[in-house]
């Protein structure tokens, strides 16, 4: 299945989601959120879902849409490129929030740009995953090897780049789960 690589991905980002989500119901309860939780949720939402995944999806699956006749400059993959633009600008402003809560303690900026985040990427990923996915599958199911190879070479270049390894991400969400939730 040509998709197989990219909803592991999302699995993994809705971990994350889930782990945001959660952060956001402490800070809003008052609680203090540590930099070990902020700085890998920086590296998570900056490198693994903006560099790993994006790149995966715009370098090797949104090229395979387009060779089947699926149009990049309109309709599903610009609508997703454009949500990867926003999701990346989001992202920048998480660091900034949260650099302005480890300085100052006010976490109304971080708490705002948390939501917006969970909120557009959850939102994003039920596009993808119901829609675009769908449609991948009728058009590339004749491929779907090929790509799936292309997919993880683009995954293991954007990690070697990163310097990390997918099981480096995978610890990050369990790790950050297991933070948010030890938070008291």
């Amino acid at each position: 299945m040509s998709t197989q690589s990219l909803r592991k991905d999302h699995k993994l980002i809705e971990k994350v989601l889930q782990a945001l989500d959660a952060t956001i119901k402490l800070l809003k309860d008052g609680k203090q959120i540590p930099e070990q939780i902020l700085l890998p949720t920086i590296d998570f939402t900056q490198n693994f879902t903006d560099v790993c995944h994006h790149g995966k999806e715009e370098e090797a699956f949104f090229p395979a849409l387009e060779k089947t006749g699926m149009p990049t400059h309109m309709g599903p993959i610009r609508m997703m490129i454009v949500d990867h633009e926003r999701t990346k600008a989001i992202a920048e402003k998480i660091e900034e929030a949260s650099k302005k809560y480890l300085e100052t303690n006010d976490s109304a900026d971080l708490i705002l740009s948390l939501e917006v985040y969970v909120h557009h990427v959850t939102e994003h990923l039920w596009k993808e995953n119901n829609r675009l996915f769908i449609m991948a599958e009728a058009r590339l199911n004749h491929a779907a090897t090929d790509i799936d190879n292309n997919l993880e070479e683009v995954e293991e270049k954007k990690l070697k780049e990163l310097g990390k390894t997918r099981s480096d991400y995978e610890t990050l969400a369990d790790d950050l789960e297991k933070s948010v939730s030890e938070i008291k």
